[in-house]
């Protein structure tokens, strides 16, 4: 929309840990920020403005087939403009940059909506989310919170395995998996430093998991929630985001319908559908991502809730972004790149490019990479599709 500025801010997690107008993200991430800084272009309505630190962070799609295909329809800005901010997440440090920039207080969350987005953003409120879920056929999932090492032992002793979880962190981030005989110091630290930060810790029993996926939402103004899509992605062993896969929500529904009936699906997104605008209280306004497993134990099961995002996402980005550019017929993959050293990624991107050409039809994407950010010598960060 006219008068909307987009902007990407990753850091958003840590900054809500934080939680003071004076945080400030480390180096690497905000390389991160700069070198993905084109990412809201791709979500944002038609018109809309997007905020980059840097020209050179301006991408130039349209040098591919010949501007057929219907690339974002946005404005750039280097500079702070007066408007509506749309950032990927709301967080105080973010706040005091649009304050210090001159930014009307009208454009963003008060100090209260602000402290009551951080409470529900955290892995302890996303507790309650789990337990609405009682008494729901082939659900599974536990979680307590812990505030001594005592408890977090005694669950370890309990369960045999588990994951420990800060409260608030970036995704993938902030999680130690431990059993009864990996316990050490080191970990007993890191947790009580969670202890004394964050107040208390989030634990979990490590399931069979056979996929990750996630339902994504709309909280609208005046408290509505609506039901984006789905998201189906991967993870490493640490828990890290990897990658989505592009897919149609139907061909998702196929996927997972290989382990539970499809009605348990349906069950679960009705739920959520009805639960979520109690749970938020009207006091965010935005997309949301539920991240969920199929684990494996007796039988297939789904973990309704291993954690909200309270956020735009990648799942978000992807589904999106698979609805508006890429042709019904075809899949594909959405990934998120590190490179260790420069000339690194513009060697991949250049390779890239030559060995899977864009190939378009009905004005869709058919197959082909794409770079969705942009790509010089010293980039680190990038993300790009691969369709087939």
């Amino acid at each position: 929309m006219k008068g909307t500025i987009y902007y990407f801010n990753p850091e958003n997690d840590m900054a809500l840990a934080n939680f003071t107008p004076y945080y400030k993200a480390p180096a690497e991430i905000v390389r991160m920020a700069n070198d993905l800084a084109a990412l809201p272009a791709w979500y944002a309505p038609k018109g809309s403005t997007i905020k980059v630190e840097r020209d050179t962070d301006i991408p130039c799609w349209t040098d591919l087939c010949r501007g057929e295909i219907p690339f974002p329809d946005v404005e750039w800005t280097v500079r702070w403009m007066p408007g509506v901010y749309v950032p990927w997440g709301w967080n105080p440090a973010f706040i005091h940059t649009l304050v210090q920039a001159g930014i009307k207080a009208s454009s963003f969350p008060s100090a209260e909506a602000m402290a009551e987005l951080r409470r529900l953003s955290g892995r302890m409120s996303g507790i309650e989310v789990l337990r609405s879920f009682a008494g729901m056929k082939r659900i599974c999932g536990e979680a307590c919170i812990c505030r001594s090492l005592e408890e977090v032992k005694t669950q370890l002793e309990l369960w045999g395995r588990c994951v420990l979880k800060a409260p608030w962190s970036g995704s993938g981030r902030g999680l130690v998996f431990v059993n009864r005989t990996t316990w050490t110091d080191s970990i007993a630290g890191w947790t009580s430093r969670v202890f004394r930060v964050q107040g208390g810790v989030m634990a979990e029993p490590i399931y069979n998991k056979v996929c990750d996926f996630a339902m994504e939402f709309h909280a609208e103004e005046g408290g509505n929630v609506s039901f984006v899509g789905y998201s189906l992605f991967e993870t490493d062993a640490f828990g890290n985001y990897k990658s989505n896969l592009l897919l149609s929500d139907v061909r998702i529904e196929q996927r997972i319908c290989s382990y539970v009936p499809l009605e348990i699906l349906h069950e679960i997104r009705r739920h959520l559908l009805e639960f979520l605008p109690q749970w938020l209280g009207g006091h965010y306004i935005g997309y949301l991502g539920v991240d969920m497993m199929v684990c494996q134990e007796s039988d297939y099961f789904i973990h309704p809730c291993v954690e909200v995002n309270l956020r735009m996402n990648m799942g978000v980005l992807s589904r999106i972004f698979f609805d508006r550019y890429v042709h019904p017929a075809s899949e594909g993959r959405f990934c998120v790149e590190h490179y260790s050293v420069s000339d690194e990624a513009l060697l991949f991107h250049r390779e890239m490019r030559e060995a899977n050409p864009v190939m378009l039809r009905d004005g869709k994407l058919i197959n082909g990479y794409l770079s969705l950010t942009s790509v010089r010598e010293n980039t680190r960060y990038q993300v790009y599709v691969l369709i087939e």
